[in-house]
């Protein structure tokens, strides 16, 4: 089977299946890549792909498209869901599939996290400039950045946010995570105390108010992920932070961060990141043992025995 058809009938097996256009896009951009790549071999059929062929690929994503480990893992990812797809369908046999024994690579994990001077430099910056010129843009970003202190809330989950999805009374927001499932976060009554702030605020500057929290600032409406993106990328050249990225993650990150060093436990954290593996929570905690150190030093049960 070409390998153009059967990338084709995968995608309209995913819209089938119901995921999310985002998802399916992700799949669609390596897979496609991965066609052009094997094109290039003179490879067209889905059954002719190799397991060298598929190292090659990854080879190429490292040397000529800068892919880190992470990039090239999670292409490969992709890669052996699309051809355990095929195999599914019988389009390929077991011994066909070419992803079958190849290992994801090893990867560095590096998480950044912001600092109390990272912080304040970008809040007391749009804080500055909210005052001196009464910008709605510097007062949303400022309430953005507080948000996602504040909830470790997903780049994609801040912008679907709604007003509704926010329980004044019982401090809650319901948001829609990955996969599309709804769930429920608490937040602090100072995150509220903001929220209720920002949502005045808003109703004076529009007139009327949007379903959605976070929108333009002439169009009253939706703030799409990549315009949140192009807000953190003009922030961070304002800020010129070096060691560290200043992005919707790196707040996830700080969030996890912050609650670890807190004294949070492991399967808290896990449901208040809304984690499916407890694993990947696990990474975080791995990363800053020194947190757990300074916990275990404080309340360890041999402090208070006399041995």
């Amino acid at each position: 089977m070409l390998l153009k058809f059967a990338i084709q009938e995968f995608k309209d097996d995913r819209e089938y299946k119901n995921l999310s256009s985002k998802t399916i896009n992700a799949y669609l951009l390596t897979l496609r890549e991965f066609q052009e790549f094997t094109a290039k071999q003179e490879v067209l059929n889905a059954e002719e792909v190799t397991q060298s062929i598929i190292k090659s690929y990854l080879v190429y994503c490292q040397k000529e498209r800068n892919n880190n480990p992470t990039t090239r893992n999670t292409k490969l990812h992709t890669l052996k869901i699309f051809f355990n797809y095929l195999e599914g369908e019988e389009y390929i046999t077991s011994k066909q599939n070419p992803t079958k024994r190849i290992g994801y690579i090893k990867e560095e994990i590096m998480i950044e996290v912001f600092t109390d001077q990272h912080i304040n430099q970008m809040l007391n910056y749009l804080r500055r400039i909210k005052q001196r010129e009464h910008s709605y843009a510097a007062y949303r970003n400022y309430v953005i950045i507080v948000t996602l202190l504040g909830t470790g809330l997903r780049l994609g989950e801040l912008c679907n946010l709604k007003w509704e999805d926010i329980n004044f009374q019982y401090l809650t927001i319901t948001v829609w995570g990955k996969k599309r499932e709804q769930s429920s976060v608490p937040m602090t009554e100072k995150l509220a105390k903001e929220l209720a702030e920002y949502r005045i605020f808003c109703e004076q500057h529009f007139k009327q108010l949007s379903h959605s929290v976070f929108v333009g600032q002439y169009t009253n409406e939706r703030l799409t992920e990549q315009a949140v993106k192009c807000v953190f990328k003009r922030l961070s050249k304002v800020m010129n932070f070096t060691n560290c990225r200043l992005s919707a993650h790196t707040f996830r990150h700080t969030f996890a961060h912050r609650m670890i060093m807190a004294g949070c436990d492991v399967l808290t954290l896990q449901k208040l990141l809304r984690h499916n593996q407890l694993a990947m929570t696990q990474r975080y905690v791995a990363l800053w043992g020194t947190a757990l150190k300074e916990q275990n030093d404080k309340f360890n049960p041999l402090n208070n025995l006399n041995i």
